[in-house]
């Protein structure tokens, strides 16, 4: 049996400005993928549907880790304890697995996702579309520091490919299709 269910909203269509757009749009997806997840049951949570043996959980956490990475890390460079936690101690990381401990739960996770989200929208509010990163590209990278408007629609674009593959493992795992 297929459910379909209804997209979040998209931010309006008269908006002009780029900021405005692009944390509208990262909202947009940030809505999406916690849309995606609830109603799943934590054993649908941590199973994977897939090859590459990832499951939404440890999306999620990857999620939450990607915005403290871009944005704490590399824009705001701002200390944090362990930027690639959400990677496989067994695997730490760039190149990583992502991993989700047995004593992790979806609320935990949650919390850790829209605490990163918080704090990112914080740093946003506080820059200019042209500030450049204040740590470089990437973390250990030595090339050049991109800008806040170009990571945001870096932000973007992973969501927005993460979404998608989340509409793919929703609709394996128990029918539900939509955003």
């Amino acid at each position: 049996m297929v459910t379909h269910v209804e997209p979040p909203a998209e931010p309006d269509v008269t908006l002009t400005d780029p900021r405005d757009l692009l944390t509208g749009y990262l909202d947009h997806y940030r809505d999406a993928v916690l849309r995606k997840l609830d109603g799943l049951s934590d054993e649908q949570l941590r199973t994977s549907r897939l090859p590459s043996g990832w499951t939404p959980l440890e999306l999620l956490k990857h999620l939450a880790y990607v915005e403290t990475r871009w944005l704490r890390c590399r824009f705001a460079d701002e200390p944090v304890p362990d930027p690639w936690g959400d990677r496989s101690a067994a695997d730490p990381g760039p190149g990583g697995r992502w991993h989700v401990a047995a004593e992790e739960t979806f609320e935990d996770v949650r919390a850790t996702f829209l605490d990163a989200c918080a704090h990112s929208r914080r740093i946003v509010a506080g820059a200019r579309l042209d500030d450049v990163a204040s740590a470089g590209g990437r973390l250990g990278d030595s090339g050049p520091a991109p800008s806040l408007i170009w990571i945001l629609f870096h932000l973007l674009q992973e969501y927005a490919r993460h979404a998608g593959h989340l509409d793919v493992v929703r609709e394996l795992a128990d029918g539900v299709v939509g955003e």
